[in-house]
Formats: structure tokens, C-alpha cells, sequence
């Protein structure tokens, strides 16, 4: 589905990708996981368009990406969530899903404003954000927002999701429950993801494969019982072997 030859990202004279290659197949859940500062989120930058590689290349079902802008790789199908959620302020929880399904989707939205408003209370469902119609982003709490973060990139019906560290700051409950929203989408919406995460009991237990960034080079993948048992990864980020 996703395919990353020899990817190299520079900032001035900081090296923040180098060589990276990579292959996601469709229906796969893969973790992303490295120290901060190893380059996971430039990744996710340069997958989505938001920023572009020096070198290297991208493909996704087969069709090269690289160079194409952010909105039109979304409508191929590549969907993202952000560490820091972003909703627009100014308008309500639901019309903030609706605009994925306006201006995200291969298909067309709904033509109607009421059926393009269930369609998003249904997005918002399947992420466990239960809400009325004039629900405004800050009366989210921050697991609430991140929720809303992952169903307005759901709107946008993705083929690849890709997902940055959508439980940072969740409490022990709300870190299972967010768990739970994530392998939903896997197995019963059949949506690839790629995930970013710093909770790794809950990532280890979650995925199919790792793959390990540090200072930008990818030094480790393979099943979560592998790499967690794979010295260099004990060594850079799980902490000195005892």
C-alpha cells in the first residue's frame, strides 16, 4: 500500500531522515516509535505532504505521491491526526467532522446539510465522542479533543490512517479506552494505520509490527516481541540493558 525508498529530510545542516525505507501492506497495523527528536512526526510530515524530502520517493497504491500537496494526497486516501489537535474554534464539534467530509473524501459529501450532519455524529460514534450539534471545541476536555481529531480525519475516508501519539496526556481509563477506539477502526473499518505513540505497553499490546527511528535512521523493525527484545532498541529508547 505504502511505499518509502531512501527518504532524507534536512533542516539546514541537521539531518532529520536519513535513507529511510519503508513498506506498509494494506490491512496492516504498524507502530512508530523512537526518542523525541528521532524524526517520527517529520515522517508522518513528509508522508502527507506537509513537507516534502530532499531525496527519495513515495508511493501509494502504486502511484507516486512525492511532490503532490497536502489535500490532494488526502483524497488518495491518506488521512492524519496531529499531537496537538487543531479544531477550528469558530464552529461546532459536528460541522468541524463535516468539513473532512466536505473537502477530504475521494466520493462526494452528501448533498444535504442534515445528512452530511449524521454522517459526522456517526464518525464521531465510532471514536466514542458522543455529542449534540452545538457542541463547541472548547468544551472538549483533552481526551474528547483528540477524539474529535481522529473523527474529522476519519471523515475524510481514508485507506491509511496515519496517527500521532493520540494518547498523550489520557489518563489509565482513558488510555484503554483509547485503545479500544483504535483497533475498532483497524479490524472492523479495515482502515491501515500507522501509529506514533510514547505508551508503549498499550502500542506493544496493539499492533502487528514496530518500527524503530532513532536520530532519523531506521535501526529496527519486525513483531513488537522482537524488537523489544532487540539491543539497540533496549539501548536508544527503552532504556540500558540490565
Amino acid at each position: 500500500m505504502l511505499e518509502l525508498n531512501n527518504v532524507t529530510k534536512n533542516f539546514g545542516g541537521l539531518c532529520v531522515l536519513k535513507n529511510v525505507s519503508l513498506r506498509v501492506e494494506q490491512g496492516e497495523f504498524v507502530g512508530l516509535i523512537g526518542p523525541n527528536g528521532s524524526g517520527k512526526t517529520t515522517l508522518f510530515n513528509i508522508i502527507s505532504g506537509s513537507l516534502q524530502p530532499d531525496t527519495g520517493s513515495i508511493s501509494f497504491l502504486g502511484e507516486k505521491v512525492t511532490g503532490l500537496t497536502p489535500n490532494k494526497i488526502c483524497r488518495l486516501g491518506i488521512a492524519r491526526t496531529f499531537q496537538i489537535p487543531r479544531p477550528i474554534k469558530s464552529m461546532s464539534v459536528v460541522e468541524n467532522v463535516m468539513l473532512g467530509l466536505l473537502f477530504g473524501s475521494r466520493n462526494s459529501a452528501p448533498a444535504r446539510r442534515e445528512d452530511m450532519k449524521q454522517e459526522a455524529l456517526k464518525y464521531l460514534d465510532i471514536t466514542g465522542l458522543r455529542v449534540d450539534e452545538w457542541t463547541m471545541p472548547e468544551e472538549l476536555t483533552a481526551a474528547a479533543l483528540r477524539r474529535l481529531e481522529l473523527a474529522r480525519a476519519l471523515a475524510t475516508r481514508p485507506r491509511l490512517l496515519l496517527v500521532d501519539e493520540f494518547m498523550s496526556g489520557l489518563n489509565t481509563s482513558e488510555v484503554f479506552e483509547a485503545s479500544q477506539v483504535l483497533k475498532r477502526i483497524w479490524q472492523e473499518m479495515g482502515i491501515t494505520i500507522i501509529w506514533i505513540e510514547h505508551v508503549m505497553d498499550s502500542l506493544m499490546n496493539l499492533v502487528e509490527r514496530v518500527v524503530v527511528l532513532n536520530y532519523g535512521e531506521l535501526i529496527a523493525e519486525g513483531k513488537p516481541s522482537e524488537v523489544s527484545k532487540d539491543r539497540r532498541v533496549i539501548e536508544v529508547y527503552l532504556g540500558e540493558e540490565s
